[in-house]
C-alpha cells in the first residue's frame, strides 16, 4: 500500500479529566446538541469511519458507548495517549485528529485540511492563529508518525505540538482564526455560547452555485440555491466540496461570481451567482 492510498479515519479526543470546566466538556451543549454529538457528525461528513478516543474508565459511559469508541491502549496521559492508540489500532490508516471543545469548528476547515493532505509527511496540520505554531488537534497523522510518537514518548516528552515542531509536517496557514479555539473553562463557555447564538454570529448568505463538467457530475445536479456561512469562494468551495465529495482541488478551478471571474478571497453577498469552472478535459 503506498503512503497516498492509506485511508483516513476520524478520531475525537474526549478522554480529557476537563479538570479547568469542573464538567464532562464532551456533554456541554451548544445550538441544542452535546458537544461531543456536534464533533461527532461533523467528523463523519468528511471521513469514512470515525471513533471517540477514551480512557478504560470511561468506556462505560453512556453518552460515549453510543459511538464506537477507541480505548487508550499506550501508557502516560494526555492526548499523545490517544493518537498512539489509534494508530496502533489501525496501522495502516492516517487519522484525522480533532479534540472534542473546538464549537467553532466548521466543515470548510476539515475539508481544506484533507484536501492539503501530504502523506509523505508525518502530519499535516494547521499553523495556530495565535502564535504561529503547529496545532495537534486538528490534524491529520500519518502512520509514519507512530514510531516516531514512541520513541518521543519514551524520552519523557508527551507535547504533540512539540513533536510536530521538531519532526516532518506540512504546516498550513488558518482559513477561520477561531475555528481551532478551545473552550477550557465555565467562562470561555458562556463566551462561546453568546458568540454562536448572537446576532454576531457569522452571517448566513443564500447563493445560488453553477455546476459543469466533472463537478455537474459528481454533484448530480447543474445547479442548487445553499444557504451557506461561507464568507468567500474560497470556503464556499471548501463546503460543497465536503458535501459533495469533488475530487478537484480548488487550484485546478477558476471562480466567477455573478457573471465575471472572481477573486477567490472577494467577500460574497447575499444572493449572488457562483459559478466553479473546471477544466476544459474535467481533470
Amino acid at each position: 500500500m503506498t503512503k497516498a492510498s492509506f485511508p483516513v479515519f476520524g478520531l475525537i479526543l474526549a478522554g480529557g479529566t476537563s479538570s479547568r470546566m469542573r464538567r464532562d466538556k464532551a456533554t456541554l451543549e451548544y445550538l441544542g446538541k452535546s458537544q461531543l454529538d456536534r464533533a461527532f457528525e461533523l467528523m463523519s461528513r468528511h471521513v469514512p469511519k470515525t471513533f471517540v478516543s477514551v480512557r478504560a474508565d470511561q468506556a462505560a459511559d453512556s453518552r460515549r458507548a453510543q459511538r464506537p469508541l477507541l480505548l487508550d491502549s499506550v501508557g502516560g496521559g494526555g492526548p499523545i495517549v490517544g493518537i498512539r492508540s489509534a494508530l496502533a489500532a489501525y496501522p495502516e490508516a492516517a487519522w484525522l485528529v480533532i479534540a472534542c471543545d473546538l464549537p467553532f469548528l466548521s466543515d470548510a476547515v476539515l475539508a481544506h485540511l484533507m484536501s492539503a493532505r501530504d502523506a509523505a509527511q508525518m502530519a499535516t496540520a494547521y499553523r495556530s492563529a495565535r502564535d504561529g505554531l503547529p496545532e495537534p488537534l486538528c490534524a491529520i497523522w500519518e502512520p509514519a508518525a507512530a514510531a516516531a510518537l514512541q520513541v518521543f514518548q519514551a524520552g519523557g516528552r508527551s507535547c504533540p505540538r512539540q513533536f510536530l515542531i521538531e519532526t516532518r509536517a506540512k504546516l498550513l496557514e488558518p482559513l477561520d482564526p477561531r475555528a481551532l479555539d478551545n473552550i477550557n473553562t465555565p467562562e470561555e463557555y458562556v463566551e462561546a455560547l453568546k458568540s454562536l447564538e448572537s446576532p454576531s454570529a457569522p452571517r448566513r448568505l443564500q447563493i445560488k452555485i453553477q455546476y459543469y463538467a466533472l463537478l455537474r457530475e459528481q454533484a448530480g445536479r447543474s445547479e442548487e440555491s445553499l444557504d451557506t456561512a461561507a464568507p468567500t469562494p474560497a470556503l464556499l468551495y471548501a463546503e460543497i466540496k465536503a458535501r459533495h465529495g469533488f475530487s478537484l482541488g480548488r487550484e485546478q478551478l477558476k471562480v466567477a461570481v455573478n457573471g465575471e471571474f472572481s477573486d477567490w478571497e472577494r467577500t460574497l453577498a447575499a444572493g449572488d451567482s457562483v459559478v466553479f469552472i473546471p477544466p476544459v478535459a474535467g481533470g
